[in-house]
């Protein structure tokens, strides 16, 4: 979801252009992915000795298959660094009932993991589908949990193209609480997508006028003063942006947008 708090770090802001890329749209066809082929790939990179112990894992899952196996084997692929897989194993372990705290290791792995490395569309659709399980079992433990159902709506919005499954999550968070940093974030994000910036500004000034070093959404901000045609405020804020990241990488990023449009 990037960072909400003001101080993020160099991973999560993004270059412009990938921060200004639309999600995906309303009905538009997701790609699909097979997850059987990708598990068997899996299994097929291990060497020998890890191969066996993983073959002891599944059968023993195979004899009881319980919450303590899967975790097992999620644990398994965790250390081999396959956060897909592990995910996989931790959703059929939470889903027992038994293991809530590995709800949190299952979403971690879905939406905050290699979601987050990946290019590949199908797998980004895949990563939400499967953390959206994990938020809405949560959900029926903690109804009231904000920070899920935020986390969910970006799930809906930026993963599956269900964009006013996320709205509708979001706007309930705001009428609630009007000054929710992350929802009103997200949701001038999508404002400027969809090309309300009026409605943009008028979240993210609200948010810069309760955390005022909030560079995601000076960043956003930026954007909708550009949308709106207003380039010397976009470039001011832009600017401003960049001072506060100080990051050379992402000043270099900046300054080659702003000569985009000048």
């Amino acid at each position: 979801m990037g960072n909400r708090k003001g101080n993020p770090s160099s991973s999560a802001m993004q270059s412009p252009q990938a921060q200004s890329t639309p999600a995906m749209g309303m009905g538009e066809e997701l790609p699909s992915l097979n997850f059987d082929t990708y598990q068997q790939e899996s299994v097929a990179a291990l060497d020998k000795n890890k191969n066996e112990a993983l073959q002891r894992l599944q059968s023993a899952n195979a004899k009881d298959n319980t919450a303590s196996t899967q975790k097992d084997l999620a644990e398994f692929w965790e250390k081999e660094k396959n956060l897909n897989m592990a995910a996989w194993h931790y959703k059929k372990a939470a889903f027992f009932g038994k293991y809530r705290k590995k709800h949190h290791l299952c979403r971690q792995s879905l939406s905050g993991g290699d979601a987050k490395k990946t290019e590949k569309p199908e797998w980004r659709v895949w990563q939400a589908k499967e953390a959206i399980g994990c938020f809405n079992k949560t959900l029926q433990f903690n109804p009231e949990n904000v920070d899920v159902k935020i986390a969910l709506a970006t799930c809906y919005t930026e993963g599956t193209g269900e964009t006013m499954k996320g709205v509708t999550l979001l706007r309930d968070i705001t009428s609630k609480d009007s000054t929710n940093i992350a929802a009103n974030v997200i949701l001038g994000k999508l404002a400027i997508q969809s090309g309300q910036f009026d409605k943009a500004i008028k979240r993210l000034e609200l948010v810069l006028s309760l955390q005022a070093k909030n560079t995601e959404a000076l960043y956003f901000l930026a954007e909708a003063y550009k949308g709106q045609g207003n380039k010397g405020k976009a470039i001011e804020l832009f600017e401003k942006c960049k001072k506060m990241v100080n990051n050379p990488d992402f000043t270099k990023e900046i300054d080659q947008y702003i000569n985009s449009f000048k």
